[in-house]
């Protein structure tokens, strides 16, 4: 899941990235209404966590932009005031969830995993191919019932190829959505995810490379 954190407190957008990251999420994180802007215009997010009380452009006309746009990312919307009418204002204005400050990290994992499973095609909550499964929100994969030691990007990768239903997935796709901006375009880190992926599922193999298409399931 590719996710963009607009927050004008650094340390707090730092930690909310820290731990977001943790959970296998592909995070970039910006500033200012500006930047968030920018960001979105170029990169498809999934979710957007924003701050409503921005300086410079407002969070507010950032949602509402957002929410003209062809494809748009869900906003998870952040504000010190927990108000009725704040929260009303909010989702009014395109947000598809209000979360007002200070909130406890599980529920903001909790909150951006639920609208993040609201896309134009809905998805299951639990991924299922053979006896393979995987369950975002527990972060909890298993083969023929045993726990698969994945680590948090590996997990991501998986959940992704298996959202996919057997559409080939190619790797700049995989790197746009599963690593974030910082990620060296010309690395070979998703061969080397994907490799170690495989060995940890064991056999029969289930990810299937592509000529020229990229990875499935």
């Amino acid at each position: 899941m590719r996710v963009l954190v607009v927050e004008d407190h650094a340390v707090l957008a730092d930690s909310v990235a820290r731990v977001l990251r943790r959970e296998g999420m592909a995070v970039d994180v910006v500033h200012d209404g500006e930047r968030a802007l920018e960001s979105t215009s170029v990169v498809d997010y999934d979710v957007v966590v924003l701050d409503r009380d921005l300086p410079g452009i407002h969070g507010d006309e950032v949602c509402g932009t957002l929410a003209e746009q062809p494809v748009q990312p869900r906003v998870l919307m952040l504000t010190a005031s927990g108000t009725m009418d704040e929260r009303v204002e909010g989702l009014n204005l395109g947000a598809d969830d209000y979360l007002p400050k200070p909130f406890a990290y599980p529920e903001l994992i909790a909150r951006i995993r639920a609208i993040g499973r609201r896309p134009q095609r809905a998805l299951p909550p639990v991924l299922v191919h053979g006896d393979l499964r995987l369950d975002p929100a527990k972060r909890l994969a298993t083969r023929a019932g045993r726990r698969l030691p994945l680590n948090p990007k590996e997990l991501a990768v998986l959940e992704y190829l298996l959202a996919a239903q057997g559409r080939p997935v190619p790797t700049e796709e995989l790197l746009e959505r599963v690593w974030d901006e910082a990620t060296d375009p010309f690395t070979n880190t998703v061969k080397t995810t994907i490799n170690r992926l495989r060995s940890k599922l064991g056999s029969p193999p289930v990810i299937e490379t592509v000529p020229r298409g990229g990875y499935r399931i």
